[in-house]
């Protein structure tokens, strides 16, 4: 298990904690289980890297107490 970290730069910072195995989209429903915004309104970035879907946290090579950037759209 890994925790990461996502900021949205409004003052809402979520932590969750996931395996590196799963993918950007079940990352993206476990934090909308926290915040309750809808799923497919996240976006997750790394500086100017926009994160898709369907690619695992591994091969985004997301580790242990990362911080991600988090957008709505």
């Amino acid at each position: 298990m890994i925790e990461v970290t996502c900021n949205d730069r409004l003052g809402k910072k979520v932590r969750v904690k996931c395996n590196p195995d799963d993918t950007i989209g079940d990352l993206k429903k476990l934090i909308s289980a926290q915040t309750g915004t809808h799923w497919e309104k996240i976006v997750l970035k790394k500086w100017y890297t926009i994160f898709k879907d369907h690619i695992k946290l591994a091969d985004y090579e997301i580790r242990d107490g990362m911080n991600l950037e988090l957008y709505y759209q």
